[in-house]
């Protein structure tokens, strides 16, 4: 049985208001970041924000203190989101969506980031006013390109079966850049895609199967408590996301329970967590992608 990678998601787009024990300073996000990483994550996945309004702000400075605060203490790759491309106060270009980072790949300092293959909705379980996640596909191919530029392991969240399809048919077209790793994205709290059913993730890793024969994945989410697919993860090879980015909004733990509840799950189904070395081999990250924090 291979080594099971757990990444950890920080915060998340969804402010305190939602989610209360996100981290939100760079001071916070440094600390959780660190402790997760010596708790067992091999990758920490982060929001950048103001510290004065609370909201989230996609400047890659604010991204490089934290990745550089993180990595100056601990080996773990740290890596961005992308904003949404329309929201009712702005529209953004795919330059615009993946200008920070550009800005951080430039730098030596991405061994992954975000680039996801479709478009969705997002309706709550619970009533509520839900929103459209867009992903145009000039935008996916634009974040395709910067990662054969720069060789980052394009992270794939595959919120609907569709999205697989889609991803592994633009990444043909691409065959520069690195390999992506395919997120199944997973929720209670939202109407997409599966619940955190195991019949879903069968259906998942099926459709795996024939679009995407040997592609790294992970069974993630968002509002979502995963715990339930861990065994199933376990034992099909998979890996695992967890923290208050993906966890049920209102989360009374916080991201280094999250990750501490993942390493006793894996341990306890038979499965063996990874490290960040070994991560980094099962994703074909090669050396020259380390940042120079680390040598």
């Amino acid at each position: 049985m291979q080594k099971t990678i757990i990444e950890c998601a920080l915060n998340g787009p969804w402010t305190r208001a939602a989610q209360p024990l996100i981290p939100i300073s760079v001071a916070e996000c440094i600390a959780d970041g660190v402790a997760c990483a010596k708790a067992g994550a091999s990758i920490i996945h982060v929001h950048p924000y103001d510290e004065a309004t609370g909201k989230q702000r996609d400047e890659w400075e604010i991204y490089a203190r934290i990745i550089e605060g993180i990595r100056n203490q601990v080996d773990v790759p740290v890596y961005p989101t992308i904003p949404f491309s329309h929201t009712s106060e702005r529209t953004l270009s795919a330059q615009q969506r993946f200008a920070a980072t550009a800005a951080l790949a430039q730098r030596g300092l991405l061994e992954l980031a975000a680039v996801d293959p479709g478009s969705v909705n997002f309706t709550f379980a619970n009533g509520g006013a839900g929103f459209v996640y867009s992903n145009p596909e000039a935008d996916i191919e634009y974040g395709l390109n910067l990662a054969a530029s720069y060789g980052f392991i394009p992270c794939y969240a595959i919120y609907e079966p569709g999205f697989l399809r889609a991803g592994a048919s633009l990444h043909a077209r691409h065959v520069n850049a690195p390999n992506p790793l395919y997120r199944f994205m997973f929720s209670s709290e939202f109407l997409f895609g599966f619940p955190p059913v195991e019949y879903g993730l069968e259906a998942l890793l099926r459709l795996r199967d024939e679009c995407a024969p040997n592609a790294s994945w992970m069974s993630s989410g968002l509002g979502v408590d995963i715990t339930p697919l861990i065994a199933m993860t376990v034992a099909s090879g998979g890996h695992l996301r967890v923290g208050l980015e993906d966890a049920p909004l209102g989360s009374t733990r916080r991201n280094l329970e999250w990750v501490e509840l993942a390493v006793r799950a894996v341990e306890t189904h038979g499965g063996k967590v990874a490290t960040v070395p070994e991560m980094r081999a099962l994703l074909g990250i090669p050396a020259s992608k380390v940042s120079s924090a680390d040598r």
